[in-house]
């Protein structure tokens, strides 16, 4: 009531004070100048009350409680999704949840159902299209999913079992897919629910040994925490161990490996990899990272068959291909360097194909002013495969006399 009274007290002032302002300007002021002051005055007036009301309906407006985009009314019913579980559940919910719905022992499932629902079809598919021959790794690899799809089904039935030990070891010579395929291994344990995350970690000795006391356990553990959800893969593992250095830490390094590879298994999956008579001495030199060691894969070389067709995958993928003699001449270098030291299989041919692109592009570059299709572009030459300098240094001559001779046709 206070409030009231006062609101109108001020504005009888402010009347009477207009009414005093416009009799004194009467008085003394020409009737002209009074006459353009008082319709300023009004033109000032009518301006601030159209100006205060906009503003207050403005304030009014922004002051009533707003819904935000996409937000329901109160009392609106929720959608069928959300009632069930209060929004979209992630892939990895929905795989958690499938495994908590205990099935009624007289119902039946199919490992085809199973497969289909992890979608590990997708790992083996990759697996073929990347890599040639490996039939005993793919075989084991498979024997390894067959475990724990079936362990996956057994869970559904409320059949209780011990996680399996997944740490690996993986031996062979360089460029026989060992890193592909603990890439593949990480997909494979993550769509099953074995691993959180399911990505792989590549690590060597610099990544895990220091160099001076107190550098190895910090070094070593930041790996393991990037590792963490999925799969630490670490390559040439026989050089974490010196027995003939005194001053070596890579003993603190592996004394922290064992344990994390014990007490979480169930968080990482460790992949040991290197050649297979290294491996062994490393092995026997610590019998205790041996026995947390379920699976051993053994990478074999590859066959000459074998290195050809992944030289014609390579080049498929950057739309090359051989032509007839080109591919027989690529024969030829890949039976020499074969026996050459440093043989890397599918690396040395990787290195090769490149290079002989090179001289590919180098042959067309040389003669600007020719005309070039499309095939030109693709089409390497046995020229192009000639000319690498293992041919000129390899003996006897005989193993590349007659794609020469049937060049100089």
């Amino acid at each position: 009531m206070y409030g009231l009274k006062l609101k109108y007290a001020k504005s009888s002032l402010l009347i009477v004070a207009s009414l005093i302002a416009i009799i004194l300007a009467f008085s003394y002021l020409p009737h002209a100048l009074l006459a353009i002051i008082g319709g300023l005055a009004f033109i000032l007036g009518i301006s601030y009350a159209v100006g205060r009301n906009t503003w207050k309906q403005t304030r009014d407006i922004g002051s009533r409680p707003s819904r935000a985009a996409g937000a329901k009314p109160a009392g609106a019913r929720p959608q069928r999704d959300e009632r069930k579980s209060g929004g979209r559940k992630s892939r990895a919910e929905a795989r958690a949840s499938r495994r908590a719905e205990i099935l009624h022992p007289e119902e039946t499932v199919t490992l085809s159902e199973e497969r289909e629902a992890a979608g590990i079809e997708d790992v083996f598919t990759s697996l073929d299209n990347q890599l040639v021959g490996l039939v005993p790794v793919k075989k084991k690899v498979e024997e390894i999913a067959s475990l724990l799809l079936v362990d996956r089904v057994r869970h559904r039935f409320g059949l209780g079992a011990p996680r399996p030990n997944l740490h690996m070891c993986f031996t062979g010579d360089p460029g026989t897919g060992k890193t592909t395929v603990a890439l593949q291994m990480a997909d494979l344990l993550f769509r099953l629910g074995y691993l959180e995350k399911g990505h792989r970690v590549h690590a060597m000795r610099d990544d895990l040994v220091g160099e001076f006391i107190g550098h190895t356990a910090p070094k070593t553990k930041r790996t393991l925490e990037r590792a963490m959800g999925g799969v630490l893969f670490i390559d040439e593992a026989y050089y974490l161990y010196r027995a003939g250095d005194s001053k070596d830490y890579g003993q603190e390094c592996i004394d922290i490996l064992l344990q994390v590879m014990e007490n979480d298994r169930d968080k990482l999956v460790v992949i040991l990899a290197g050649y297979k008579d290294r491996m062994d001495v490393f092995f026997e030199s610590n019998p205790g990272m041996s026995s947390r060691i379920a699976h051993h894969l053994d990478f074999a070389p590859y066959k000459l068959d074998e290195l050809v067709a992944i030289g014609r995958a390579m080049l498929d993928r950057s739309a090359y291909y051989l032509s007839a003699d080109a591919e027989m001449a690529f024969r030829e270098y890949l039976t020499l360097r074969m026996g050459q030291p440093r043989f890397a299989n599918a690396r040395s041919v990787r290195n090769e194909l490149e290079r002989t692109r090179l001289r590919h592009a180098f042959r067309l570059a040389a003669e600007p002013e020719v005309s070039r299709s499309k095939d030109d572009l693709m089409r390497l030459e046995a020229a192009d495969i000639l000319a690498s300098p293992l041919f000129a240094l390899a003996e006897p001559l005989s193993a590349i006399e007659e794609p020469a001779r049937r060049l100089s046709r």
